[in-house]
């Protein structure tokens, strides 16, 4: 069996002994108020990874530079450019008087 094989079975095993427990101590509780702390607890997890990854997003959103305009990118590509144009140009010119 490959590795990735057997940590699936496990995470598979693992997962279903998680549901099963917590079932079982959701509707059987040992203890009174059990099935309540555990609710408070699944809704307090639940709702620390939901608004945890939109305060992520949020961070990132507001954090990251906007990207440049169209306009300065087709700027910037036209003085390049022309840049390579006299570049091109003047080693031709080179050439010419080489040969001469």
């Amino acid at each position: 069996m490959a590795k990735d094989q057997a940590i699936g079975w496990t995470i598979l095993v693992v997962s279903i002994i998680v549901i099963i427990v917590y079932n079982w101590l959701l509707w059987l509780p040992l203890w009174e108020n059990l099935d309540i702390i555990l609710l408070k607890l699944t809704a307090a997890i639940a709702v620390i990874g939901v608004f945890g990854i939109l305060a992520w997003i949020g961070y990132t959103l507001a954090t990251t530079p906007p990207p440049k305009a169209i306009e300065e990118i087709e700027k910037e590509l036209e003085e390049e450019l022309k840049k390579l144009e006299q570049s091109q140009e003047e080693k031709e010119q080179s050439g010419q008087e080489a040969k001469q």
